[in-house]
């Protein structure tokens, strides 16, 4: 083979890899499993994205975990918990308006809900599920009755916008914490399997 011909092969071989789609996917891929699961999350700083990979570990890895703005099709799948962070008591637009926009693809899918939030770093009560899950995704997904869970977050001040973190930052008594349990986001996975 020609040098020059060996070349333009590989370079075309490392150009098919670099812009196919799976290149681009922030998909977590699972064990396999007889039922196909999902886990959708939205996240502002990696707290509901790591909830979501957690949440899969409890369900022994076999549910794909996707990042809304990958704006995934879920219609392939049979199980889809879906969380997000919260921030001003609600989770992020783009969430919101996914779920708007495929609210019945995802109606006779959805086994769970949760959401991650710094609750100011006190424990979650009854009232962060009713205006967080109940009053808030379950009313935007018209689904209710499914396990939900409510986990405490974390502020990393270097992976917020500036703006926020600025705005965080000159709030009295506000610093870095993280009080996310990757315990509990496996037993609320583990939760989540054993309803279905």
């Amino acid at each position: 083979m020609e040098k020059r011909t060996f070349i333009k092969t590989g370079l075309l071989g490392i150009s098919a890899f670099l812009f196919s789609k799976k290149a681009f996917s922030l998909e977590y891929y699972p064990n396999r499993s007889d039922k196909k699961w999902a886990v959708l999350y939205a996240t502002w700083c990696g707290s509901a994205r790591d909830a979501g990979v957690w949440i899969s570990e409890g369900m022994d890895g076999i549910a794909n975990v996707f990042d809304v703005r990958e704006n995934p099709d879920l219609s392939q799948y049979d199980h889809v918990v879906i969380g997000g962070a919260i921030r001003a008591g609600t989770t992020s637009q783009q969430l919101q308006e996914y779920l708007m926009k495929n609210r019945e693809v995802l109606k006779t899918r959805i086994r769970g809900y949760f959401v991650v939030c710094g609750n100011m770093m006190r424990p979650v009560g009854p009232e962060q599920t009713s205006g967080f899950i109940d009053n808030h995704l379950a009313q935007i997904c018209g689904v209710n009755n499914v396990p939900s869970k409510v986990f405490l977050g974390r502020v990393t001040f270097g992976l917020m916008e500036p703006d926020v973190r600025k705005q965080m930052q000159e709030m009295p008594g506000i610093k870095e914490y993280d009080n996310l349990s990757r315990a509990e986001c496996m037993a609320f996975g583990r939760e989540v399997m054993a309803k279905v």
